[in-house]
């Protein structure tokens, strides 16, 4: 018979565990033990151990003897696996939304907070709104960031919204009160917009799909500005039942 003693201990363990690697993943550049420590609310000698057995196992790499930390190889190995998992499940939803609406269906990631285009399907316009899959787009010019920015605790969207707006296009909110009044509806109707905010003459629709494999992943529509006016809505409740086919998977993807 097991211990629950020793169950609850395990536990704990593994919570602190997450904590960690939760705590590196915003910080491609590393985090000291001390930076580790304050973030997770642990004793020094603790996040020393739970480093060391991590290390070990390749969950982290220490950039010098002392640290910095950053996620190492395992993660990174288990985290493209996960996106290809992401991209084989979503591809037909994709290809469902892109043939209803006859419009160009992007996919894309949350990562270092930015929005990574993860897949892309392209419809059959001449002319038509296309991006690199890879291209990376600050989340406050772009709908699908946008999604993103609803989507996180007050915490992260405090941090991501810190700095200096750039500004793309004379349509791009750099007015950081402007832009929490913007995600604040965001979050009420599960829907953000781009009109001219990342590129001149590419207006865009998007939602999150939320976790999917623990990525933050976002699906977004961009539409020529002459073909998005007028269609607003109408994309719009195309890509929430996008949102919504995914989470009910058993409904059927024609």
């Amino acid at each position: 018979m097991s211990n629950p003693t020793d169950a609850r201990s395990g536990i704990q363990v593994l919570n602190r565990t997450a904590d960690i690697l939760r705590s590196l993943q915003g910080h491609p550049g590393g985090l000291t033990q001390i930076e580790i420590g304050e973030r997770v609310d642990l004793p020094r000698s603790t996040v020393s151990r739970l480093l060391l057995a991590l290390e070990q196992l390749d969950y982290v790499t220490a950039l010098g003897p002392r640290g910095p930390y950053r996620l190492g190889p395992e993660i990174i190995a288990m985290s493209l696996s996960a996106r290809r998992s992401v991209l084989a499940e979503l591809r037909p939803y994709l290809e469902a939304l892109s043939r209803e609406v006859n419009e160009t269906v992007d996919l894309s990631i949350l990562e270092e907070d930015r929005a990574v285009f993860l897949d892309q399907v392209v419809a059959d316009h001449r002319l038509r709104a296309v991006s690199a899959v890879g291209h990376a787009f600050p989340l406050h010019a772009c709908a699908n960031g946008k999604a993103m920015l609803a989507a996180m605790d007050p915490v992260d969207l405090d941090r991501v919204l810190a700095g200096t707006l750039e500004r793309f296009t004379p349509h791009t909110l750099t007015s950081v009160r402007a832009l929490r009044t913007e995600i604040a509806t965001v979050k009420n109707t599960g829907v953000a917009y781009d009109r001219e905010e990342q590129s001149d003459g590419i207006c865009a629709v998007g939602a999150l799909l939320t976790s999917v494999h623990g990525e933050t992943v976002a699906v977004s529509i961009p539409v020529p500005t002459p073909r998005f006016e007028g269609r607003e809505q109408e994309l719009a409740a195309a890509v929430l039942r996008c949102v919504e086919s995914v989470r009910e998977p058993t409904n059927s993807v024609n």
